[in-house]
C-alpha cells in the first residue's frame, strides 16, 4: 500500500509473526487440553483448566514451528533495521494514519511494550504538523500564536483527522470554526488509544505543562474538546496534572465532551463478559485468548477508568481531581429519533447511554458537576455524528458566550 512506510512494514511483519507464534501456541493448548481431559458423551466439562506442553513427536512439531517462526522474526528485523535505521521523518498520510489508529485502538498496549514502530506516540499537531514543545519551533509554525488554546482529543482507534469531514460531506470542522470564533488557536492531540487511559492522561500532563512553559506568549486560557475516550483521557490528565503541581490546570477553563462514556460503555462490558464465558469450560479455555484481544484502553472504558488502580491504595475510592473554576459541558446523542425516552436513555448513540455521556450516576462521588444548562443531547445521531453536526458547533457557541462563562 503506497502509504504505508517502510517503518510500518517492519511493525506489520513483527505482528505478523506475533500472529503465527499466538495462534500456535493456541492450537497446541487445544490439543493438551482434548488429551488430557476425558468427559462422559453429551456433558460440557467444568472446573479447573490444565496446563501444560504438549510431548513426544507432537510436542516436536509445536516447538519446531516456534522455533522457524522465531528464526523468521529475528531476520526479518535485521533486514528492516538496515532498510530504515531512523523513524521516517515524512509526513504520513491521513489514510496511512487512521488505518495506523485503528491497529493502536485495538492493540495499541502490545505496540507500545513492544517498542513496535507502528506504535503511535503522543504528540500536539498543528495543521497536521507536529510540534516539539522544548524544541524552540513554536514560533516557526504558529504564525499568530494566542494566548487562548483550544486543543482537541480523540476517540478510541481513531486520529487528530477524525474532526476533519470527508470530501463532498455537507459537514463542517467544529474545531476550526470554534477556535476562529473565539480567538483561540487550535493544537489537536495525537495519541495511542489503546494504551490505558491514566497512562494517557499522564503523559499528556506533562505535555501540556511544558506546551504552557514555552508557548510563545502567556497562556490565559485552555480548553480541552475531547470525543469519546478524548474526554475521558482530558479529565484523566486535570487529576495528574494537579496531582504533579503544574501549571497548566491553573489557565485551564472548560472541558467539552462528545459521546464521552464517563460511567463505561455496555459494548466493552458484553467484551468481558463473552471472556469470562470462555473461561469456563477447559475446552473453550483455549479461546479466552480472543476474548483477551482487547487493548487496555478499551478495557477502561467498561466502567470509564481514567485513574491508575496503582494509584489507589486498597479498600481505598479516589474521586478525580478537577480544579473547582474549570466549566465543565457534555453533549450527548441518541440514535432513537426522541432522546427523552427509556430506550434512548438506555442505548444513546449506540456505544454510549445518554446518562453516561451527560456524566450522571447515582454515586455522589461518581457523579459529574455539570450543570443542566450545560448539558445538550441530540437526537437522531450517531456516536461519530456527534463530531461534524452543526447542532453540535451551535451549542458550542452558544456555550462560549460570556454569560455561560
Amino acid at each position: 500500500m503506497k502509504s504505508l512506510q517502510a517503518a510500518d512494514l517492519h511493525g506489520l511483519s513483527r505482528l505478523a509473526i506475533r500472529g503465527v507464534t499466538e495462534t500456535t501456541g493456541l492450537v497446541e493448548h487445544m490439543h493438551y487440553t482434548i488429551a488430557r481431559i476425558s468427559a462422559p458423551i453429551g456433558r460440557i466439562p467444568a472446573g479447573r483448566i490444565p496446563t501444560g506442553r504438549t510431548r513426544g513427536i507432537t510436542g516436536l512439531v509445536y516447538r519446531s514451528i516456534h522455533g522457524v517462526t522465531g528464526l523468521v522474526g529475528g531476520s526479518l528485523d535485521l533486514v528492516f533495521r538496515q532498510l530504515s535505521p531512523e523513524p521516517a521523518q515524512a509526513p504520513a498520510s491521513a489514510r496511512r494514519d487512521k488505518l495506523v489508529a485503528i491497529l493502536n485502538g485495538i492493540i495499541g498496549d502490545h505496540l507500545a511494550a513492544t517498542a513496535n514502530p507502528l506504535a503511535v506516540p503522543m504528540r500536539l499537531r498543528h495543521h497536521g504538523r507536529p510540534l516539539s514543545p522544548e524544541s524552540g519551533e513554536l514560533t516557526e509554525v504558529i504564525e499568530k500564536p494566542s494566548n487562548r488554546l483550544l486543543i482537541t482529543l480523540h476517540g478510541l482507534c481513531m486520529s487528530d483527522h477524525c474532526w476533519t469531514p470527508q470530501t463532498g460531506e455537507a459537514a463542517i470542522d467544529i474545531p476550526t470554526a470554534l477556535a476562529s470564533g473565539t480567538d483561540h488557536t487550535r493544537l489537536d492531540l495525537h495519541y495511542n488509544s489503546g494504551r490505558s487511559i491514566a497512562a494517557n492522561g499522564r503523559e499528556l500532563a506533562a505535555l501540556l505543562d511544558q506546551l504552557v512553559a514555552h508557548w510563545p506568549v502567556p497562556v490565559e486560557q485552555i480548553t480541552l474538546l475531547g470525543h469519546s475516550m478524548g474526554g475521558l483521557v482530558s479529565r484523566s490528565a486535570c487529576h495528574y496534572g494537579v496531582q504533579a503541581g503544574h501549571r497548566w490546570p491553573a489557565q485551564l477553563r472548560r472541558m467539552i465532551f462528545l459521546g464521552t462514556p464517563h460511567h463505561g460503555s455496555p459494548l466493552e462490558r458484553a467484551g468481558h463478559g463473552l471472556e469470562r464465558v470462555l473461561g469456563i469450560s477447559p475446552y473453550s479455555a483455549p479461546f479466552n485468548r480472543l476474548g483477551r484481544i482487547r487493548s487496555a484502553g478499551i478495557i477502561d472504558l467498561r466502567h470509564g477508568r481514567i485513574v491508575d488502580p496503582d494509584d489507589i491504595a486498597d479498600s481505598q475510592t479516589i474521586r478525580p481531581s478537577m480544579p473547582g473554576h474549570v466549566d465543565l459541558y457534555a453533549i450527548a446523542a441518541a440514535t432513537a429519533k426522541r432522546a427523552d425516552t427509556r430506550i434512548a436513555h438506555r442505548f444513546g448513540d449506540g456505544l454510549v447511554p445518554i446518562d453516561s455521556a451527560l456524566g450522571r450516576h447515582p454515586d455522589p462521588d461518581r457523579h459529574l458537576p455539570i450543570p443542566l444548562e450545560h448539558q445538550h443531547t441530540l437526537p437522531a445521531t450517531t456516536h461519530t455524528g456527534l463530531l461534524h453536526h452543526p447542532q453540535v458547533l451551535e451549542t458550542l457557541q452558544r456555550w462560549a458566550r460570556p454569560e455561560h462563562s
